[in-house]
């Protein structure tokens, strides 16, 4: 029986919207290739909707005592962790990755709010009594007011709450465009809000693509972006958003270096190789890419890493024991197995074939088994480019100073990894690394929700880095207030330039 598509419209103004949208996007479920779902695509009438919505209730907003803000973000926390369950199944159902994947994907997404319910205190300024004869000096945070959040398809729940919950709880009002591939889980975010007491006009959610996109970056209402995506996108972004005068955080690409030192446990880099290489299909943004083999390790390194990719379960997420899901649609998958073909033909050792990998799902979902190459060279354009895929490569160098060599002379600077038993040889590479965040013994270092995330070089446009104190930063204005309270004998008139005596 055919299941008529849903349909998937924007929020706004704490309800769905009711209009006729000028065009339309489909939504697919990955592990079927089935047309699940008909999404509204913004035009520029919607995205002035969604803005001035957002203006008007940011008028009231702003003014919201922290407890109340604070109260509100306590009830959404409890809120997504009773229905995580539910939303893991919607990311899964769009996305494609296992549910045990999406459900650690809201996991961390709960530290974020977490983090941003302690707002009254992250909102504290300083403040400097009698700087000078009976004047004080304070300083105090204030919110941007509306703000745009442009989020992937391969986090749907997980990113949007990396920015969400601290710009409101700064006192923002935000429109978040989340992505087109796989939209459902954004509105399900909405109804929580608005169930948490979030007042309507806060969180509106506008759906669409680049067109949605472009209005949000030259909106004149919209004063902040962040943005995470690929870095040719992120550099638009930036450029764009700057060039409006609008403050831009935007998270760029990757190609996250795992070097493994020859005196590492092989058996445990192995594992972390895989696990970081093919959890959510390698479409992370902190996905292990290349693995760095230095001195004699490499064949016996690449001998584990394939035995263990022989047993992986791939296939439908919602199937028990299935451990790596379908791409997120049929074109990124070809694209994927495009840079296996280019792998071959410039000459890199095709060490596991993805493409012969048994699958547990629809002949017509968007598969592609875990990949691994070997003797990988830097000018190889599975080096060089982010797949976003399950494509691991092995590049062999013959020293440390090799392998830090490579990692930083790579444009991304996202993350990185170091494999070894060596405290001292850690230390040094925590030291020498040019990138942002870097896993010692562990694979996928992406901070907890009081720290906060962000790459460097081409993998961040921008200063301010994601979440935690950070985001804080990010979606507040600071503004310094210097005052007296005269006595009636104030001393006259003084067109000196002020003096602290």
């Amino acid at each position: 029986m055919t299941v008529q598509p849903k349909r998937i419209s924007h929020w706004i103004d704490g309800k769905p919207w009711a209009g006729v949208p000028s065009r339309t996007g489909d939504v697919f479920d990955p592990a079927t290739g089935a047309r699940t779902g008909l999404v509204d695509f913004a035009g520029p009438s919607e995205v002035d909707e969604a803005v001035s919505v957002a203006a008007r209730a940011f008028g009231e907003w702003r003014h919201a005592s922290l407890a109340t803000r604070s109260n509100v973000l306590f009830a959404f926390r409890e809120l997504l962790n009773a229905r995580k369950r539910d939303l893991a199944e919607i990311v899964t159902a769009e996305h494609g990755k296992v549910l045990d994947d999406a459900g650690g994907e809201i996991q961390r997404a709960l530290e974020a709010v977490e983090f941003a319910c302690g707002v009254p205190h992250l909102l504290k300024g300083g403040f400097s009594e009698n700087v000078s004869r009976k004047v004080d000096v304070y300083s105090i945070r204030q919110p941007l007011g509306v703000v745009g959040v442009i989020s992937p398809f391969n986090f749907p729940a997980m990113v949007p709450l990396w920015f969400v919950p601290n710009a409101i709880a700064c006192g923002n009002a935000v429109v978040l465009k989340p992505s087109e591939k796989d939209p459902s889980a954004a509105n399900f975010l909405a109804e929580l809000w608005a169930e948490a007491g979030l007042p309507d006009g806060v969180l509106n959610v506008l759906h669409g693509d680049k067109e949605a996109v472009d209005g949000l970056l030259n909106h004149p209402t919209v004063r902040g972006i962040s943005f995470v995506g690929s870095t040719p996108i992120a550099r638009y972004v930036y450029e764009t958003g700057t060039r409006n005068g609008k403050r831009v955080q935007a998270l760029g690409g990757a190609k996250n270096h795992m070097v493994v030192l020859p005196d590492a446990d092989l058996a445990l880099a192995a594992d972390a190789a895989v696990s970081a290489g093919f959890g959510s299909a390698g479409e992370r943004c902190m996905a292990i890419s290349v693995v760095v083999a230095v001195g004699p390790v490499g064949d016996e390194l690449v001998g584990k890493i394939g035995s263990r990719m022989a047993g992986l379960r791939i296939g439908d997420g919602r199937r028990p024991g299935c451990e790596m899901g379908p791409l997120v649609t049929r074109l990124h998958r070809d694209r994927v197995a495009s840079y296996v073909d280019a792998g071959v033909a410039q000459g890199a050792t095709l060490a596991v074939d993805g493409r012969d990998h048994p699958v547990d799902g629809d002949d017509s979902g968007y598969w592609l088994g875990p990949t691994l190459f070997d003797h990988v060279q830097p000018e190889m354009s599975i080096y060089t480019d982010e797949i976003f895929g399950p494509v691991l490569s092995v590049v062999r160098v013959p020293s440390y100073e090799a392998a830090v060599e490579l990692v930083n002379l790579n444009p991304y600077g996202n993350g990185t990894a170091i494999y070894t038993n060596d405290g001292g040889a850690a230390r040094r590479y925590q030291n020498e690394i040019e990138v942002g965040m870097v896993g010692v013994n562990v694979p996928i270092p992406v901070p907890v929700g009081y720290y906060s995330f962000g790459g460097w070089k081409d993998s961040l446009f921008g200063d301010t880095h994601a979440y935690g104190p950070d985001g804080i930063h990010f979606f507040t204005r600071t503004k310094v207030v210097t005052g007296r309270w005269l006595d009636p004998s104030h001393g006259g008139i003084n067109l000196g330039f002020p003096r602290n005596d």
